[in-house]
C-alpha cells in the first residue's frame, strides 16, 4: 500500500497572505518523509472549493519546493477545457517538476460549473472520454485537428513536450460503469470511500481488474487510488476528540456525504427537509460511525484493520485527504503518524515477500 496526500477543501474567500501554508507545508513534508504524491482538485466558485481553482496552476508552484513526490490531479474536469489548453499547462508542469506530473480527469458534477463549458452539462461523460482521447494524442506529440471559431479545420500540436513518455492518467469513478470503461481503456482509477463502504467499493475493483485483463491490459499493472479522511494521533481517544468537531462541521456543509450517513443509519430521507435540530441528531448519533467505517481516524495502529481490508479490495494507494479539519497545527501534528504509518506497511509487505 502506497500513501499520498490528498487536498479538497479550504475557504478562497478571505485575502490571506497564509491561505495556502498547510499545502505548502505539508507538501514539503510528504517529500522529505517518503510519501508518494499529492493530490489536489479542481474546485470552481468559494461554495464549491475556494482554494484549489486549478491543480495544474497550484502544482507548478509546489514543483518549485518539491522534489521528489509525484504531483497528481484529483481531477482535471475535461469538459470545461480545451484539450489543447490541458495538453500544454500539464507538459509544462511536467518539465517544471523534472517528470512528476500525473492526471487523474473527471467529468464534472455541479450544473454551476458548465458555465465555463462550450457543451451542456447532460453531454459531459462522452466529451471527457473525448476530449481523454485527443489529450493523449497531443502529449504524445501527434498533431490533432480542432475548428476554429469560423468552422475550419486547424491543425494543432502542442510544445512543450512533456519529459515522461506517458504522463500516468486516473479517471475519477463512482459508478461500476466508470470502473468498467476504465478496465477497458487500462488507465488507472481514482475511488473514494466519502459514500461508499469498503464493501461497495470491492466489487467494482474487481470489474476494473476483469475489463483489463479482458481488453489486453495487465490486471495487476492498473492502479486504485482511493481518497479517504485521515487524521491520526499517538491514540485513538485523542484523534477522535480532535476531529470531531470539525469532521461535523465538514459533513454539515457537505450534504451528499450527510445523505450517504442517513443511509447507513438506515435512513430513507430527504435532507432538504431536516431541521437544524434533525441535522445536529444525525451528526450526534452518525458521525462515529462514519469515521470508524470510512476513514483512518484514530491511531496507526488502530486503522491498520481498514488499510488490509482495502488491501484486500484491491486498493493500491491511500490517498489521505488532510484538510478537512481547518487546524494547521492539529494537521501538521498528524503527518508523522501518517509517515509513520507508510513505513510500517511498506516493511510489513517487505517481510511477506522475503
Amino acid at each position: 500500500m502506497k500513501f499520498s496526500l490528498f487536498y479538497f477543501d479550504g475557504d478562497g474567500s478571505a485575502r490571506n497572505t497564509d491561505a495556502y501554508k498547510l499545502l505548502l507545508d505539508s507538501a514539503r513534508f510528504a517529500d522529505q518523509n517518503g510519501l508518494l504524491a499529492l493530490w489536489l482538485p479542481e474546485r470552481h466558485f468559494h461554495a464549491f472549493g475556494g482554494l484549489y481553482p486549478n491543480p495544474a496552476l497550484i502544482h507548478s508552484a509546489l514543483s518549485m519546493v518539491t522534489e521528489n513526490v509525484q504531483l497528481r490531479s484529483g481531477s482535471v474536469v475535461l469538459p470545461l477545457h480545451h484539450p489543447v489548453r490541458v495538453a500544454e499547462d500539464w507538459s509544462v508542469l511536467d518539465n517544471l517538476s523534472g517528470g512528476r506530473a500525473g492526471i487523474a480527469i473527471a467529468s464534472g458534477w455541479t450544473m454551476q460549473e458548465f458555465i465555463l463549458s462550450r457543451e451542456p452539462h447532460g453531454f459531459r461523460r462522452s466529451l471527457m472520454w473525448q476530449s481523454y482521447e485527443q489529450l493523449t494524442r497531443l502529449l504524445a506529440g501527434e498533431a490533432v485537428e480542432f475548428e476554429d471559431a469560423d468552422g475550419n479545420l486547424v491543425e494543432a500540436k502542442t510544445l512543450p513536450r512533456p519529459l515522461q513518455p506517458r504522463i500516468p492518467f486516473w479517471v475519477a469513478c463512482q459508478s461500476q460503469e466508470t470502473f468498467v470503461e476504465a478496465g477497458r481503456r487500462g488507465i488507472n482509477v481514482l475511488c473514494s470511500l466519502l459514500g461508499e463502504r469498503i464493501e461497495d467499493i470491492a466489487p467494482k475493483i474487481r470489474a476494473y481488474r476483469e475489463a483489463l485483463d479482458q481488453n489486453g491490459h495487465d490486471p495487476d499493472a492498473g492502479k486504485v487510488s482511493i481518497m479517504v479522511h485521515t487524521y491520526l494521533a499517538e491514540d485513538p481517544e485523542t484523534a477522535k476528540a480532535n476531529v470531531i468537531g470539525p469532521f461535523s462541521d465538514y459533513l454539515r456543509t457537505h450534504y451528499h456525504l450527510l445523505e450517504s450517513l442517513a443511509r447507513s443509519m438506515k435512513l430513507d430521507v430527504n435532507l432538504s427537509e431536516f431541521s437544524e435540530d434533525d441535522v445536529d441528531s444525525l451528526l450526534k448519533f452518525g458521525v462515529e460511525g462514519f469515521m470508524n467505517g470510512r476513514s483512518l481516524i484514530g491511531s496507526a495502529a488502530s486503522v491498520e484493520p481498514v488499510v488490509e481490508a482495502l488491501a484486500e479490495a484491491g486498493v493500491d494507494e491511500i490517498a489521505c485527504l488532510i484538510d478537512f479539519v481547518q487546524d494547521y497545527d492539529l494537521v501538521m501534528g498528524g503527518l508523522p503518524q501518517i509517515a509513520a504509518l507508510a513505513k510500517a506497511t511498506a516493511r510489513t509487505r517487505r517481510l511477506e515477500l522475503a
